[in-house]
């Protein structure tokens, strides 16, 4: 799984390097300290998993849009330390993780991610107005249930 992490605070940058590039399967391909970048850095290195920090600064109008449409299969996680962003993200369709909770809970998304993939699904965004696709129930079965069978214990 081809990561890509976006955001402006170094210190968190580094601690999600550190907690990714020891777990097998998963590569950290870019980094992205700014937004303006963003949509070019994603496509450049066909990044699988976006880690996007919500208030990323200098994100342009309709970057959601333009990776959608450019990489439809790419999955984003919107990170963000403010609760409030959690239904932010998922009205605009994204996945959500805290910077507060336990770095368990991020690899267990990522690996439910991984499994969906496995299994053949592509379609790896929540729709904000229908009903979730059966890859997105997978990860959030992942967030709620911490022992769901991911590729890494299957």
């Amino acid at each position: 799984m081809r990561v890509l992490l976006a955001d402006d605070d170094a210190h968190v940058r580094s601690a999600l390097r550190l907690l990714l590039e020891n777990e097998p399967g998963i590569s950290i391909v870019a980094e992205c300290a700014t937004g303006e970048l963003l949509v070019d850095q994603v496509l450049g290195s066909r990044a699988d998993v976006v880690l996007l920090d919500w208030d990323l600064p200098g994100l342009p109008t309709g970057y959601l849009e333009r990776l959608r449409a450019n990489c439809p299969r790419c999955c984003i996680i919107a990170l963000s330390g403010r609760p409030e962003h959690r239904r932010e993200a998922q009205l605009a369709g994204v996945q959500f993780a805290s910077k507060g909770d336990a770095p368990e809970g991020l690899l267990r998304v990522l690996r439910a991610f991984e499994v969906s993939q496995t299994n053949g699904h592509t379609d790896h965004q929540p729709e904000a107005d229908a009903g979730r696709p059966e890859a997105f129930k997978v990860v959030e079965q992942a967030v709620r249930e911490p022992g769901a069978q991911t590729a890494k214990n299957a």
